[in-house]
């Protein structure tokens, strides 16, 4: 229970109602041990002596007793559950804050549909354990030892009943806890396994329908729904033992009360009400005992989900400020790489990048040409501290990207990634999400500058047109067009466009270059492009190579110095003109 116990903390701000709910919950279990010991005193003394006035007031009392006990038992549920909302409330905002923080590798590992789950379900069995905890915890252990001390009480004789059949139960319950708690960390595992095959489906189901794979994608699914099904089959059979074998041993208990009991009776040395009352506290003890049992169990799964839940809490961001990073940065745009070498794994895998060295200066604009997998991506991901290098540094007017802090540094880059990222709300909302108090005409400007204020303008709503889930409603050239808006809304120093015109015909990618040649005029721009097109008026061009770059300089050099670059060229538009 060590994880289960660190999330106590987020309990600490309601902890009045943590302590009120078990005191409720033991003037229930108070007023439940009563009531046996009313039932004898019925049938021994009003009811064996003709004694009506006296059964009515012990009617009447057990009455008073049982309504005092149900408000303290919906008390108890109503403070209960208040604290275990509250708990859970605080603690999947932790955890989506803690998220918040993780830098791109964190993420790499922890993976969507992962975190997804420990968000909701891992969540939701850590409230229902507590949940259990605030109502059975107190009452099973009350009510067992409670009822036990009745018992003996009510027949000292018929004691043995219990105390034999305790130790047996209880040793069933160890043996069901220690199968069944491992089983249920799977459960759980199984579960990220389908939750990160729906996701992929429904974030990808245009690409399955283009390409005709739903009954591909339905056998995914089937098989990670299998996989949880019959998992979840096996710790439920594990579990199913114990009702079952309780129901059992309350049974054969009642049947040796009933023996014992009857021949005590028929000897005259027990009276019949004694009979019932022992009857109901001895079932009053095994049920506890199932209750007991099913919070174990029920505490087994939520611990294997508390783990997987404090496993996001401890993780930490690989990407971090230093002690001494400041706070304010004004950047003036000048970017260098020294020496630079990046492995996404540390040092456990080959480098993505090696051995980069570069300089931009405040106003170029650096285009990035290579291959697939050639560490474009990689490359400008280290500007805005996405990752850290391995080896080397990268400095922006001379200072270590790592000196500055995280929120700083990236005030002063605006970026337009490989896929369009929208959210769900109005396309003004999304223009001017890195900057929610623009007003109106820099929001037009940065959607003019990218050559979305047309198409933007011929929607019924205009501006206040509401976009679905990821931008569903628009094409990709539009949902790019937008991510321009957005990165440019910033006026950022340094400007990175990862291949975010990739989907923008021709026509329209001339335009924006056009628009941002004025716009980023004492800016640095970083572009990745797979269309040599883009790049031709750059101030800078490298061509990266297996994580090298293979060649640097003008398009004018390259074309003269780089048989990469030529091939590229040529490749691209070989019609026997040259665009010098």
């Amino acid at each position: 229970m060590n994880a289960g116990l660190k999330l106590a903390r987020f309990l600490k701000p309601y902890w009045r109602w943590v302590l009120i709910a078990p005191l409720l919950m033991t003037l229930e279990v108070a007023m439940d041990l009563m009531q046996p010991r009313m039932v004898e005193r019925i049938v021994d003394e009003g009811i064996a002596n003709l004694d009506l006035n006296l059964v009515l007031q012990t009617g009447l009392l057990m009455f008073g007793l049982a309504v005092i006990g149900a408000l303290g038992g919906m008390s108890n549920g109503i403070f209960a559950e208040m604290s275990v909302q509250a708990f859970g409330a605080d603690l999947r905002e932790t955890l989506f804050r803690k998220v918040q923080t993780f830098s791109f590798g964190n993420l790499d590992e922890l993976e969507t549909g992962q975190l997804i789950t420990r968000l909701t379900s891992d969540v939701t069995q850590v409230q229902e354990a507590l949940l259990m905890i605030l109502r059975i915890l107190v009452r099973a252990p009350l009510l067992l030892v409670g009822s036990l001390i009745m018992a003996i009480i009510t027949s000292p004789r018929l004691a043995f009943l219990p105390l034999i059949l305790m130790p047996i139960e209880l040793a069933a319950v160890v043996w069901i806890v220690r199968k069944a708690t491992p089983l249920y960390t799977i459960v759980q595992e199984k579960l990220d396994a389908l939750n990160q095959v729906m996701q992929e489906n429904l974030s990808g189901v245009r690409v399955v329908k283009a390409f005709v794979r739903a009954r591909h994608e339905e056998a995914r699914f089937g098989e990670a729904n299998v996989n949880l099904t019959e998992q979840s089959v096996r710790a439920a059979q594990v579990v199913a033992i114990m009702p079952a074998f309780m129901m059992f041993t309350l049974n054969l208990s009642i049947l040796g009360v009933l023996w014992f009991g009857g021949v005590q009776f028929v000897a005259g040395t027990m009276l019949l009400g004694q009979i019932i009352a022992f009857i109901n506290y001895l079932i009053m003890t095994l049920f506890s005992l199932m209750m007991v049992s099913q919070l174990v169990i029920q505490l087994a799964r939520a611990e294997a989900s508390a783990k997987r839940i404090h496993e996001v809490l401890e993780n930490q961001p690989k990407v971090q400020n230093r002690p001494d990073a400041v706070s304010e940065f004004k950047a003036q745009g000048r970017v260098v790489f020294e020496n630079v070498t990046f492995n996404y794994d540390g040092q456990d895998s080959d480098p993505v990048l090696r051995g980069v060295s570069f300089v931009a200066e405040p106003g170029q604009t650096v285009a990035l040409l290579g291959a697939t997998g050639a560490g474009k991506s990689s490359l400008v991901h280290l500007i805005p501290r996405f990752y850290d290098v391995t080896s080397g540094r990268v400095t922006i007017d001379g200072r270590d990207v790592r000196d500055i802090a995280l929120p700083a540094l990236r005030r002063n880059i605006g970026i337009a990634l490989q896929e369009a990222v929208l959210f769900s709300g109005s396309i003004r909302d999304n223009i001017r999400y890195g900057h929610p108090d623009a007003p109106d005409e820099e929001v037009i400007a940065a959607a003019k500058a990218a050559q979305a204020h047309d198409f933007i303008s011929a929607m019924p709503e205009g501006y206040d047109t509401q976009l679905g889930q990821r931008g569903v409603n628009l094409s990709g050239g539009q949902k790019q067009r937008l991510a321009i808006a957005r990165a440019l809304l910033l006026k950022p120093a340094i400007l990175i466009l990862d291949d975010s015109t990739s989907a923008v015909d021709v026509e329209t990618e001339t335009k924006i270059q056009s628009a941002l040649e004025d716009i980023m005029k004492d800016r640095t721009s970083f572009v990745i492009a797979q269309r040599i097109s883009t790049v031709l008026k750059a101030d800078k061009i490298l061509v990266l190579d297996d994580g090298q770059i293979a060649a640097e300089g003008t398009h004018r050099d390259l074309l003269a110095n780089s048989p990469i670059y030529q091939e590229i060229y040529e490749s691209q538009l070989g019609n026997g003109v040259r665009h010098d």
